[in-house]
């Protein structure tokens, strides 16, 4: 398995130089249809060794990544990851699949979870709603035991500040808002 072994050793280094770039922390990320995605979907993932099939198997990459990336970088800087919680297709990567991924990758020394959706089939259709990721961040944060940052048309700050202060999550991102108007968080 040297292509395995090669793409750990990959995110190994990417990490190192964001170490020597001067980056507080590594976000490694494992949604939207990139390659960790991939092992971690049935949809995607048909191989018949110890990368596929069970949860166990599909999420060995993704463990194995973040354990070798936490012993590369020093305890000062922080690792967390990113999740598609669900691929929005019957029999695909789902949210009982996630917050056990997410609790091995808090074993492995991940300190939250961006919790986001969807990417790696074709047929997923999220809703598109307001805060309508907000459930996987609010699920992982209480059944992984790990902090968790909710993502997805959050563009209202009382909304943003609500999903924060009711405790469903611990960090709202912002992406569409802040593109639109760079004074959000200003306000």
């Amino acid at each position: 398995e040297p292509g395995i072994e090669r793409t750990i050793d990959h995110f190994v280094a990417a990490a190192r130089r964001a170490e020597r770039a001067g980056f507080d922390f590594v976000e490694l990320h494992f949604a939207h249809g990139y390659l960790v995605h991939t092992f971690l979907s049935p949809l995607a993932n048909h191989r018949k060794d110890r990368w596929g099939g069970s949860l166990e198997n599909r999420m060995r990459i993704a463990v194995a990544i973040a354990r070798a990336v936490r012993a590369a970088l020093p305890a000062s800087m922080a690792m967390g990851a990113r999740l598609s919680c669900t691929d929005w297709v019957e029999g695909g990567f789902n949210l009982d699949e996630a917050v056990k991924v997410a609790a091995a990758l808090k074993h492995e020394g991940a300190v939250y979870i961006c919790c986001s959706s969807g990417g790696v089939h074709p047929d997923g259709r999220p809703p598109a709603a307001p805060s309508y990721m907000v459930p996987f961040a609010e699920r992982i944060r209480r059944e992984a035991g790990i902090p968790t940052r909710a993502v997805g048309l959050i563009d209202d700050p009382m909304v943003a500040e609500a999903i924060v202060a009711e405790g469903r999550a611990d960090v709202v991102a912002l992406a569409r808002a802040m593109l639109a108007d760079m004074r959000w968080p200003w306000r």
